[in-house]
């Protein structure tokens, strides 16, 4: 599998070529933000990893311009563990954040995720079976059916859709959908993902939103085994 690496250090971007080709990788590395967008654009590649603070241009533009032409996943590294960079970088299409420094095991096992979930899926327009998730204009269908969401409730939804197949921890969603640290002794995850299963699931003989005891929530066509 081939893999892109947009890293501006140059000590940082050969440890993880390095690391990344002795874990079975092909790895190209470009050290800025115009050279890493022409090899995107150029090439095909299984999976990008982008550093954020690039020179030339940022890795955000990099990004929006990449998701003009193609849906390669896209994991971002970032020197901010800033909730906002966090959600930005998700929003505007990538696959998955690592916050600087970070463990080399950290960042493959996260590489091994992202490239099992298949191939990419369109940000903007999501679907599973036949629930219709337009992030655009947010709205929801299922089976032809439209659903009035609440913006959480939209938010919610659009989280455990891009991350299909993915067990998600209350902690996660508490994080990404309320901005707050989880408490153990709130209760506000469940109770979201109870309404929302009210509406997404409710009169369906396939349930896509599913319960991981003690582990968290996922949605996908199958119970997970």
């Amino acid at each position: 599998m081939r893999l892109l690496v947009i890293e501006d250090e140059r000590k940082a971007g050969e440890y993880l070529k390095k690391g990344l080709e002795e874990s079975g990788f092909t790895v190209d590395v470009a050290y800025n933000g115009i050279d890493g967008l022409h090899l995107a654009l150029e090439d095909d590649y299984e999976l990008i990893v982008l550093d954020v603070m690039l020179p030339g241009i940022d890795g955000w533009t990099v990004l929006a311009r990449l998701r003009a032409k193609k849906e390669t996943p896209v994991l971002f590294l970032t020197a901010l563990d800033d909730l906002e960079e966090r959600v930005r970088g998700l929003e505007s299409g990538g696959d998955d954040y690592l916050v600087k420094p970070f463990a080399f095991v950290e960042l493959l096992a996260r590489v091994r995720t992202l490239l099992r979930r298949g191939p990419p899926r369109d940000v903007e327009h999501v679907h599973i079976g036949d629930l219709e998730i337009d992030a655009i204009r947010r709205r929801v269908r299922r089976a032809g059916q439209k659903i009035d969401l609440t913006p959480r409730e939209f938010s919610l939804l659009q989280l455990l859709a891009r991350r299909r197949g993915e067990v998600l921890s209350r902690t996660q969603i508490a994080s990404y959908v309320w901005d707050m640290n989880f408490d153990s002794d709130t209760n506000v995850v469940e109770v979201a993902i109870r309404r929302l299963r009210v509406k997404i699931d409710d009169g369906h003989d396939t349930k896509l939103i599913h319960t991981v005891r003690g582990v968290g929530y996922v949605l996908d066509l199958e119970e997970p085994g």
